[in-house]
């Protein structure tokens, strides 16, 4: 059996779906240890800021967008610990919550682009800043997102001297439902036709922007995911992506959101990406799904059932 090993993750710093656990230099260096005891030698920042909320004093946000400077700064402590630790490092750059959700691409991006100067500027010199991560993500070609994404991506290899762009989208699926409802589920799901079709329109608008795809893996159904894995796949190969998963370490199943997955669950998925010739997962995301340091107990117990998996 080939088995897909979990090599990256997400750092979800700025919650807004997910109680924060408020830890310190001291909690964050004990994570990056267990992470590398697993295998994980890349971390993704998800974004540097939500609205008011930032990782980093930036006085790009604190002006432009009347941002909160935050006491400490997680992207600086973020490349110290990757440096450390022998990771590697993707910048997330900044969600508005508002400018592109409403409709207006231009002002996402235009504020974005100040944000990718200044963090260059700030933190490019450190050996462990490999990439970036566009934040806003997607699951249909809507609005302008190609248009975004091609932009940002390009202006993010342009200032850093062809850093790798990646991107993490998800699927219309039956379990795309809104983090603020107890529902589970809803009664329609985008068919695999209609994904294949946006799916291709978008990566051959952004095929030279945009370098690594990991879809995320917990919007469909368990019984639905190898065909879409498969699809995504072949899409990102004929149009030179290269596909990592998004294997979520969460629950989508249950109406209390969002507690650490049934281990079950979790192999399932990873061994359908590996099915599919996906050879690398992130996941979102270690510190709150797996960490044994995690404020649910739940999270240190799947991280044991994976070392046993990928060390058996």
């Amino acid at each position: 059996m080939n088995k897909i090993k979990i090599t990256g993750t997400f750092l979800d710093e700025i919650s807004h779906d997910i109680p924060h656990q408020n830890w310190g230099k001291k909690e964050w260096s004990q994570d990056f240890t267990y992470m590398k005891q697993m295998g994980i030698h890349r971390v993704v920042l998800i974004r540097c800021g939500y609205k008011n909320w930032l990782t980093y004093p930036s006085e790009v946000l604190v002006k432009q967008e009347k941002a909160f400077t935050p006491y400490l700064d997680l992207v600086s402590l973020f490349l110290e610990l990757c440096e450390k630790n022998q990771m590697e490092f993707y910048f997330g750059l900044y969600d508005s919550g508002r400018y592109w959700t409403r409709g207006n691409y231009t002002e996402e991006i235009r504020l974005n682009k100040k944000v990718i100067e200044e963090i260059w500027e700030l933190y490019g010199h450190s050996s462990a800043f490999k990439g970036w991560y566009l934040s806003q993500e997607c699951n249909r070609n809507a609005g302008a997102i190609i248009e975004l994404y091609a932009e940002l991506g390009d202006y993010c290899k342009m200032v850093s001297g062809g850093r790798q762009v990646l991107i993490s989208p998800y699927i219309d699926g039956v379990k795309n439902i809104s983090q603020y409802t107890q529902q589970t589920e809803k009664t329609t799901s985008i068919s695999l036709d209609q994904h294949y079709k946006d799916w291709e329109e978008i990566f051959s608008g952004i095929q030279n922007a945009v370098d690594l795809v990991a879809f995320q893996d917990g919007h469909v159904a368990f019984e639905e995911l190898s065909e879409f894995i498969q699809v995504n796949k072949q899409l990102a190969d004929q149009k030179g992506l290269h596909s990592w998963i998004n294997t979520e370490s969460f629950d989508r199943d249950m109406p209390i959101k969002f507690l650490p997955i049934k281990w079950d669950k979790m192999r399932f998925k990873l061994e359908a990406a590996a099915q599919a010739g996906i050879q690398e997962a992130l996941t979102f995301e270690f510190s709150h799904f797996m960490s044994p340091q995690s404020a649910y107990p739940q999270a240190g117990h799947l991280y044991q059932r994976y070392l046993e998996y990928k060390n058996s």
